[in-house]
């Protein structure tokens, strides 16, 4: 069922793409823990060639992911996001009407190329590097009578222009009396970090990893001791000071932390079978922690949804075949238990 545009819960702002994974048990492992926003890092033989067994695709991008992560869970969410009037936008298109996700707002523009992404993924751990191409998203324009009946806009990673597209949303976000979900992309955060802190400032919830919470932090202080940077209860304060009212923290490995302005919570992550491909790990935490917001849970039950959600998807390849329904997700979070760090 397809919803008209005034009933929507949710719209997801962002990019969507085809993923074409390359699994591969290749490449070098390179430890750099000096380096705090890039700890391990992945080599190859330069003019090498490795032959890959297999291939995998899926739909891909930040608004797409967490709209199908959302729909999954039963909430009203569409993608606003651009594809090109190609062999992959078409694709695209299938794929969302397959899985019942809205696709009026996914605008298909004829002068370009509908994003696409090569993953490798390590098979032995399963962690991946993703080489991506924006040539649709790049030119996402913001349209203001589309978010006339939204409740909330979950903004993204943006490109192009995508200062501009950020603050049209802000405006709306005034004039319209929606709330804000937002989860900043790394290329965002490099680019303009302050302007980036200005909508934290209004952001009703904050999704972001840790590398990315240590890029903002260390814009509001400088000179701040590496011990203060890895230090997950002070960056969740700093942000939280910052003006973002619920704050969802990953880390990869090990797991996840939340934070209202009162209570700091921590969860190890919690997997459902063994690991095959952590793509769309991140989103898949966002897309359940918010689903847990819309339903008025607390951050303790959001941090579960998330951990469940993220713990479901890297069991099998793309950030989609794994997301969880509503009762899956119930019956998961049970066996999840956080821990109240104050």
């Amino acid at each position: 069922m397809f919803f008209a545009s005034k009933t929507y819960k949710v719209i997801c702002v962002g990019s969507t793409s085809k993923d074409i994974f390359f699994p591969t048990d290749e490449g070098t492992i390179i430890q750099t823990p000096e380096d705090l926003v890039s700890k391990v890092k992945i080599a190859f033989e330069l003019g090498g060639k490795y032959r890959v067994a297999d291939r995998y695709e899926a739909v891909g991008g930040v608004a797409a992911n967490v709209s199908h992560g959302l729909t999954r869970l039963d909430h009203a969410a569409a993608c606003y996001s651009k594809i090109g009037n190609d062999e992959t936008g078409k694709w695209i298109l299938h794929e969302f009407k397959s899985a019942g996700v809205p696709t009026e707002f996914l605008f298909v523009d004829t002068v370009v190329k509908t994003d696409l992404s090569a993953i490798i993924v390590l098979t032995q751990s399963g962690e991946r590097t993703i080489f991506h191409n924006r040539d649709a998203n790049e030119k996402l324009e913001i349209s203001d009578e589309k978010f006339a009946g939204a409740g909330w806009v979950f903004v993204s990673a943006l490109n192009g222009n995508w200062q501009e597209n950020l603050k049209k949303i802000l405006l709306l976000k005034e004039k319209y009396g929606f709330s804000l979900a937002f989860n900043p992309g790394q290329h965002n955060i490099k680019e303009d970090p302050g302007f980036l802190l200005e909508a934290i400032a209004v952001a009703d919830v904050l999704l972001l990893n840790k590398d990315e919470a240590i890029e903002l932090v260390m814009q509001t202080q400088k000179e701040l001791p590496k011990e203060r940077l890895d230090d997950e209860m002070y960056l969740l304060q700093t942000l939280g000071r910052v003006g973002a009212k619920i704050i969802g923290m990953t880390d990869g490995k090990r797991g996840a932390w939340s934070f209202d302005g009162q209570e700091y919570w921590y969860c190890p992550i919690h997997t459902r079978n063994s690991i095959v491909d952590s793509t769309g790990c991140g989103d898949a935490f966002g897309s359940g922690f918010f689903a847990a917001v819309l339903e008025g849970g607390s951050v303790e039950r959001a941090l579960r949804y998330g951990i469940a959600n993220s713990g479901s998807v890297v069991g099998a390849y793309g950030a989609t075949a794994g997301l969880l329904k509503t009762d899956e997700m119930k019956n998961i979070i049970e066996k999840i238990t956080p821990e109240r760090l104050n």
